[in-house]
């Protein structure tokens, strides 16, 4: 490490060129691509929780996506592209076992087949390699599945990101890196020379400062000293497991067409790399931002996300929507429904319980959903506020578009 003044120049210390809040995925790929881009430079990892991978990232289906559904040109788009070849690369050179196994949309009704074309046309501008399948076509790639056609995306593969989260820990550590669990952020001060950062562990300094912290980006945003133009809202995914005899059920992963009014995609059937089915997820607002069970409510976070103007303008206009979902999550049997548009076999008791997720939504307190990727800096601080899905797969693509960030803070010249 290099030795620095951060203030008070009587009070010499040593302090990190760069901390990274958040030891999710994004977290550890930035602070292990900055130790490439900066060799000999210090890197120190801040996360709250015990290890790596303990939300977003590991409480996923763990799908390598393909980027089927955005919109050309985004972040999102470019950022899917790249990452799906780049964590399939990683994979291969650190021994992580992954499977492309290909995932197949399936349209259950006429209105599904012909939004189908749409998504057509969609891959066709992303440049993403599909097969057009009939119900027949459908059929033979999978006989438990119903629906009038499909299409067939190849390159979407499944992993293990927890597996993927944990190998970055490892190289960062082996690089010089220091990771530091148990460390909660409690407040950042910026000074014209570097970055202190004050955890439940005592203070730390630094040159630069990244934050990827996911569920708490917006918290962070104000602790740098941005006020947040949105807030960060969680929306729980109820999951099942099916039951061990239906481990064969598909080859693929099964997903249904999604409705362009609504901003999720809806429950799907998703092979897992340990070779269980799940179901799921569906969208629930939470009342606790790491709120994994129906039963985890706190008052406080409660009122400040239903006051919250954005938030109540997005249920107004998917009132309908935001209903069948919270009655889906109560009673097994709506939930079932949705799965047996497309796979009919499946009953109640072959859906098994199995942990929840909890996605961080982006909205605008004029009730618009952020979809794509925002960041925010400041001179010598940038956070993450917004890393929707497919921000696993997105994790190389979007450590490199930061540590480009944070190359123009460090090359800009300042006045000290």
């Amino acid at each position: 490490m290099r030795r620095y003044c951060l203030g008070n120049r009587k009070n010499m210390q040593m302090i990190h060129d760069f901390i990274v809040i958040g030891a999710g995925i994004i977290g550890m790929s930035t602070a292990w691509q900055l130790q490439l881009a900066f060799p000999g430079r210090s890197v120190l990892v801040l996360e709250k929780e015990a290890g790596p991978a303990c939300h977003q990232t590991g409480h996923n289906s763990g799908v390598i996506h393909a980027g089927v559904y955005y919109t050309p040109g985004s972040l999102k788009a470019a950022f899917c592209r790249e990452g799906n070849i780049a964590t399939k690369a990683f994979c291969k050179e650190h021994d992580i076992p992954y499977v492309e196994c290909g995932k197949l949309l399936v349209a259950t009704t006429e209105p599904e087949l012909q939004r189908m074309q749409s998504l057509v046309t969609r891959c066709a501008d992303n440049r993403i390699p599909i097969d057009v399948l009939t119900a027949r076509q459908l059929h033979l790639q999978e006989p438990g599945i119903a629906g009038l056609g499909a299409i067939l995306v190849p390159s979407t593969g499944i992993v293990s990101y927890s597996a993927i989260t944990a190998k970055m820990v490892t190289l960062v550590q082996q690089g010089g890196g220091e990771v530091r669990f148990g460390a909660r952020v409690l407040g950042i001060d910026e000074q014209p020379d570097g970055i202190i950062v004050k955890t439940c562990k005592g203070r730390v300094a630094g040159r630069y400062l990244v934050a990827c912290a996911g569920l708490m980006a917006d918290r962070i945003v104000s602790m740098i000293g941005i006020k947040p133009e949105f807030k960060i809202i969680p929306f729980r995914g109820d999951y099942f497991l099916l039951s061990p005899r239906h481990n064969q059920i598909v080859r693929h992963l099964i997903y249904p067409i999604p409705d362009p009014e609504l901003p999720f995609l809806g429950v799907h059937l998703t092979r897992m790399i340990d070779g269980t089915v799940t179901v799921g997820p569906n969208a629930v607002l939470a009342f606790k931002r790491e709120g994994y069970l129906k039963t985890d409510i706190s008052l406080r976070e409660c009122f400040e996300i239903l006051t919250y103007p954005g938030l109540l303008k997005v249920l107004c206009k998917h009132f309908k929507v935001s209903v069948m979902e919270l009655k889906n999550s109560l009673y097994k049997k709506g939930y079932l429904a949705l799965v047996q548009k497309y796979c009919p076999s499946l009953s109640l008791d072959d859906l098994l319980d199995y942990p929840a997720g909890i996605r961080a939504q982006a909205i605008t307190r004029d009730g618009v959903l952020i979809n794509d990727f925002l960041f925010v800096n400041t001179a010598r601080a940038l956070a993450v506020c917004n890393a929707p899905s497919p921000a696993a797969t997105s994790a190389i693509p979007i450590g490199k578009h930061i540590v480009a960030k944070v190359r123009e803070m460090v090359e800009t010249p300042r006045i000290t």
